[in-house]
Parts: C-alpha cells; sequence; structure tokens
C-alpha cells in the first residue's frame, strides 16, 4: 500500500505488500523488497538496496551521498539485509570507491539516532543503541551489542559477538566475544551473557575465557600471549577466529585494563 502523498520516482523497483507511509521520498535508483514498511518523512536516496520485512521509522535517510570530501560521485550503494529495524532519523551513508557500499545485514536492530558513515559493512542480528555513531570503513561481526552513544573510529574493527558498553570511545580494534568498558577502552571480561543466549556451552565459554586471561591478564605482551594460546590450546572454531582477528588487526587492538 503506497499513500498518495509519497513521492515515489517511477523507476524504483518496489516490491508487492511494500507499506509506504505519507511524505516519503524514493529516489530513482531504489530497490526494496517485498513486506517492508517505509514510515512517514523517510527518505530513500540513490543506491539503497532494502531487503524483505524490514522496517524503517520516520525521520530516516538511507543512502544519503557519504559526508567523505573525497568522494567524487562514484555509483555506490547501501546494503540492508533481510528483517532489519532502523528506528527514527537514523542516516546511513553509502559507499565511497574504497569499499563501493555500506552494508547493514539481516536481523539487526538499529536504534534511534545512530549513524552509519561510508563504507561501513555490519553483520548480522547486530543491536546498535540510541545514538551510536559509526565513522567510515568500520567493519562489524555478527551479534555485535552497542550501547547507546558509542563512537567508534573510523577504519576500526569490531569482532563478532562482542559488547561495547554505553558511551565508550573505541580507538582500537575490539576482538570476538569480549566486553569492552572504561576509559580509555578496555578489556572487562568475555560476554558470557550474550554467548549463553545463543547457545555456546559452559565448556566453550571458559574455553574462550582462559584464551582472554591468557591474552588480557597474564601480564602477557601480545606476540607472547598469542605463541601461548596457539601452543596451548588445541584448534577450535573459535580460538582460530581469535587469532586470526588479532594477527589480522591494523589499527591494534584494545589493552587489557591497567595495561595502557
Amino acid at each position: 500500500m503506497i499513500q498518495p502523498l509519497a513521492y515515489i520516482h517511477p523507476q524504483a523497483r518496489i516490491a508487492e505488500n511494500v507499506v509506504i507511509d505519507p511524505f516519503v521520498t524514493i529516489h530513482k535508483d531504489v530497490e526494496i523488497g517485498e513486506g517492508t514498511w517505509i514510515g512517514s518523512n523517510v527518505t530513500i536516496m540513490d543506491g539503497a538496496r532494502i531487503g524483505k520485512n524490514c522496517r524503517i521509522f520516520p525521520g530516516a535517510v538511507i543512502s544519503a551521498i557519504p559526508q567523505d570530501l573525497k568522494y567524487k560521485g562514484e555509483n555506490t550503494h547501501v546494503v540492508i539485509g533481510d528483517n532489519t529495524t532502523i528506528r527514527e532519523c537514523v542516516t546511513i551513508n553509502r559507499g565511497t570507491n574504497d569499499r563501493f557500499k555500506t552494508e547493514i545485514g539481516s536481523n539487526c536492530l538499529i536504534m534511534a539516532y545512530c549513524h552509519v558513515a561510508h563504507d561501513c559493512l555490519v553483520g548480522d542480528n547486530c543491536i546498535f543503541s540510541n545514538n551510536t555513531t559509526l565513522a567510515g570503513h568500520i567493519t562489524v561481526g555478527d551479534y555485535v551489542v552497542l550501547a547507546g552513544m558509542v563512537a567508534i573510529h573510523q577504519f576500526v574493527k569490531v569482532g563478532s559477538h562482542a559488547f561495547v558498553t554505553g558511551g565508550s570511545l573505541v580507538r582500537k580494534d575490539v576482538p570476538p566475544y569480549v566486553k569492552a568498558a572504561r576509559e580509555p577502552l578496555s578489556y572487562a571480561g568475555i560476554n558470557s551473557v550474550g554467548l549463553r543466549r545463543r547457545g555456546f556451552s559452559e565448556d566453550k565459554i571458559n574455553e574462550i575465557q582462559d584464551i582472554y586471561r591468557t591474552l588480557f591478564v597474564r601480564n602477557n605482551n601480545t606476540t607472547k600471549a598469542l605463541d601461548i594460546i596457539e601452543a596451548d590450546f588445541r584448534p577450535t572454531q573459535e580460538r582460530d577466529e581469535i587469532l586470526n582477528f588479532i594477527q589480522g588487526s591494523q589499527r591494534g587492538i584494545m589493552k587489557g585494563f591497567g595495561n595502557h
């Protein structure tokens, strides 16, 4: 159902059963999957690719050009997966010639007034609480929870299943499965509550905890800790994910508490 007071460019590609409320503006190069609801006063600009059964609340602006002076009008996109909810006044900018897209995965909840800048890649099942801000070129894994007013520096990576507490300034990479808190941002244990909710066994949670104790608690530098983890822990998906994340970090990882 499309309200007559909405403006939709005749070449926009709108699937069946999409509900578009009054005063919505949808530009030419836009695709919207079936079952999606677009609330009043939403603006969806060229390059948006929105999945099925999404909900976009009033005042959101999707796929505006990047706030990046290097952007020269290249053809880029915003891609939003299925079943994702975008709350009031969220802004998601399209990509530049770095990644050519900004992407939000499926089953995500992006709460009011969040900003996701150009070339960010966000995984599935993420929750960003109100006023969280992602600068450009950030990579966020699956099942990441960012509490309110988190601000993340450009090019930072946040690993899957991580939890970052409210008001945090994230300047370094946050490895998978951890809680990050304090100022400057530090290791605050593993995200055991989130892991239990997602079906991780107690043995698996204990394994992850022992790995991070080696890295963050036992006064090893990062190089020594990685050597110990590789030698003393049998290969598992979680162990290898942690090792690969830290070894591939370009900005460096956050530190253990008291090690700044």
